[in-house]
């Protein structure tokens, strides 16, 4: 592996012209780059001291997006200083991509910011450990991220480029259809569908009619005998008219982790150790 931490990278060429490399972005990267300049081979003006996960990240692209570099095909660290006329490529994020995972944690869990409640809400269909605040501001997502060691995922690319956040992810899409066919692809967590509140997030518990009839209308009584109910919020849960909507969810859900998984590794977790 290459180390170009050092003075090596601050060369200038001879004569004062300044100084280029040449940057190829992987074409699933050029999203992130400006509509009118998104060629995938690009050539950036070098000052000889930036590191390379600067100057990708100048480019538009969040580091959380990136897979591995390489400094002529040489695998490097976004830490590396190249030197000018370097050739450098920018890969994505491997898919499925693994998730550092605490002692004692059994799957990823997962924070969501203002604008993807809707997919919070389809996570916690699955079985997911999604947190979700319509409320709360940048940093104190990265604390809680951080704290909670949970994935936050996020639109929003200045969201993503924050120095202390521990772990986050760009979500595609802008239906939740296929917000969430990119969270399945990109991660193929592990499912445990009719599990948790999509409400809060709480785990649920199948609970007998008798228990929560008081608090049901004469119709719901009528027409459904099994129940759950969320241990922490209280929510109560039956599966009503919307049942075969969210039964499809659910279902596509689980071929799309299986079609990841079958094209991969197997579920994408990488444990911590001590």
């Amino acid at each position: 592996m290459i180390n170009r931490a050092g003075d090596g990278g601050r060369a200038w060429h001879a004569g004062g012209v300044e100084p280029e490399i040449r940057i190829r972005i992987a074409d699933e990267l050029l999203m992130f780059l400006p509509a009118a300049r998104r060629e995938p081979a690009r050539r950036v003006a070098y000052d000889g001291t930036s590191t390379l996960g600067h100057l990708v990240e100048s480019l538009g692209v969040p580091l959380p997006e990136t897979g591995p570099m390489t400094i002529r095909g040489e695998r490097v660290e976004p830490s590396a200083r190249p030197e000018a006329g370097d050739e450098v490529r920018v890969e994505a994020v491997p898919r499925p991509q693994p998730v550092p995972l605490e002692p004692g944690q059994a799957a990823p869990r997962f924070l969501l910011d203002v604008h993807l409640g809707t997919l919070a809400r389809r996570m916690r269909l699955l079985g997911l450990d999604t947190a979700y605040h319509n409320d709360m501001d940048d940093p104190a997502l990265v604390v809680q991220a951080n704290e909670e060691r949970r994935v936050l995922l996020t639109q929003d690319r200045g969201l993503l480029r924050r120095r202390a956040l521990w772990f986050g992810a760009y979500v595609r899409g802008s239906r939740p259809d296929d917000q969430l066919r990119d969270l399945l692809e990109r991660f193929a967590p592990e499912l445990r569908p009719w599990t948790r509140c999509t409400a809060c997030n709480g785990p649920l518990a199948e609970v007998s009619k008798h228990e929560v009839e008081g608090g049901l209308e004469a119709g719901t009584r009528a027409s459904y005998d099994v129940y759950g109910r969320c241990a922490d919020c209280g929510q109560v849960y039956w599966r009503g008219a919307h049942g075969g909507h969210l039964e499809e969810i659910v279902g596509e859900a689980a071929r799309i982790v299986a079609g990841v998984r079958a094209a991969g590794t197997g579920p994408a977790r990488a444990a911590v150790s001590d």
